[in-house]
C-alpha cells in the first residue's frame, strides 16, 4: 500500500501539463504531456494571449487583449483568484525580480509600462519605439529589454530608474527574446527578417545575425516569433511561423541544425524542465505539437481550441 502511494506521489510530482491560451475561445486548454491528450479547459478573460508564471510558480498571469486585463489563476486549484487592469490591448509582459511589478508593452501608447502586480496600478511608463512587443527582464533584474516591431530595435531600460539605456538595431520586426543561461547573450527573433539576432548583454552590441533557411520554403514564409533556450544553453528552439516548422539552432556555432514539421503557423515554443519535450503552438491549425527533443521528432498534434497563442508548461 505504501509503495503504491509513493508511486502515485512520484507520478504527480513529475506531471507535465501545457497550459495553452486560445484567442477565439477565451479559454486555456490543459494538455497532459504524458497522455498527450486534453486534460481540461479553464475559461478566462477575452482574447487571452501572453501568459507567464509568477515567481514561485504558484500563480499564472494571463494577458487578455480584448478585456484589457490580466486574469490571475491559482495553478493548484486551476481557478481565477483575481483580475487586474493591464492597459488597452496589452501585449507581452514580464515580472520584476521580486515579482511585485509587471513590465507590460503597451502597443498603442508606444510605452513600456510598469504596473503593480497585485493591483494593476500604473507605477511608471517609458516611451520606446512604435508597436512594442516582447518584454524580457534580465536574470539579475536590473534591466528590461523591449522589442519594437516598427523601429526594428531592442530597447534597454534600467529597471530602477526607468530610464532608457540603449537602443539596439536588430532585424526586421523583432518579436520575442531568450537569454542564455548565464545571461551573457540575448537571442531575438526577427519575424520579417527570417533570422535571429544575438546580443552581447555586457556592451549591448550585436554579436551575430543567424539566418533561418528551410529547403523548399521561401524566405518570406519563414517568420520566426517564439524562442526558447534549452536549460544547458546548447540549443535555441524557434517557431518558424508560416514555414510550419520548429527549428533547432546550435548556440555555439550559431547555425540552424535541425527542423521538425509541426502544424500551421508555428508560433510559440515551450520546453519541459528536462528539455525532453518541446510544445509548439500552431496558430492556424488550432493545435499544439508535442516534439521529442532528443529524436527531433513530432510525437502528436493535439487540438486545443481556436487560434492558440502560446503555452506555459507547469510541472
Amino acid at each position: 500500500m505504501l509503495a503504491s502511494l509513493m508511486a502515485l506521489a512520484a507520478a504527480g510530482a513529475s506531471a507535465q501539463t501545457a497550459w495553452v491560451s486560445s484567442e477565439k475561445d477565451h479559454a486555456i486548454t490543459l494538455v497532459d504531456l504524458q497522455t498527450q491528450a486534453v486534460a481540461g479547459v479553464i475559461n478566462t478573460c477575452k482574447r487571452p494571449r501572453h501568459m507567464q508564471l509568477a515567481p514561485g510558480g504558484k500563480r499564472l498571469y494571463v494577458a487578455c487583449g480584448d478585456s484589457s486585463e490580466a486574469d490571475i489563476i491559482d495553478v493548484a486549484t486551476r481557478k481565477s483568484v483575481a483580475r487586474i487592469p493591464l492597459g488597452d490591448d496589452p501585449e507581452a509582459f514580464d515580472f520584476s525580480a521580486d515579482g511585485k511589478a509587471l513590465y507590460v508593452s503597451a502597443e498603442d501608447e508606444g510605452e513600456l509600462q510598469t504596473l503593480d502586480a497585485a493591483t494593476g496600478k500604473k507605477i511608471a511608463a517609458v516611451p520606446v519605439g512604435k508597436e512594442p512587443e516582447g518584454v524580457k527582464t534580465s536574470p539579475d533584474g536590473k534591466l528590461v529589454y523591449v522589442t519594437s516591431e516598427v523601429a526594428n530595435m531592442v530597447h534597454v531600460i534600467d529597471a530602477a530608474s526607468g530610464k532608457l539605456v540603449k537602443n539596439i538595431a536588430v532585424g526586421k520586426r523583432p518579436r520575442r527574446m531568450a537569454f542564455s543561461p548565464d545571461g551573457a547573450q540575448l537571442w531575438v527573433s526577427n519575424e520579417l527578417g527570417a533570422s535571429l539576432s544575438v546580443i552581447n548583454t555586457k556592451d549591448h552590441s550585436v554579436l551575430a545575425t543567424v539566418p533561418l533557411e528551410l529547403k523548399g520554403a521561401r524566405a518570406e514564409d519563414i517568420t520566426p516569433v517564439g524562442v526558447a533556450m534549452a536549460r544547458d544553453g546548447k540549443t535555441l528552439f524557434v517557431g518558424m511561423g508560416r514555414a510550419n516548422h520548429v527549428g533547432f539552432v546550435d548556440v555555439a556555432s550559431r547555425k540552424l541544425v535541425k527542423t521538425v514539421l509541426v502544424g500551421r503557423r508555428a508560433w510559440h515554443v515551450a520546453t519541459t524542465k528536462d528539455d525532453s519535450r518541446l510544445v509548439v503552438t500552431n496558430g492556424l491549425s488550432d493545435d499544439v505539437t508535442i516534439v521529442d527533443v532528443a529524436g527531433a521528432k513530432a510525437l502528436k498534434s493535439v487540438p486545443v481550441g481556436r487560434v492558440p497563442y502560446m503555452s506555459v508548461i507547469v510541472e
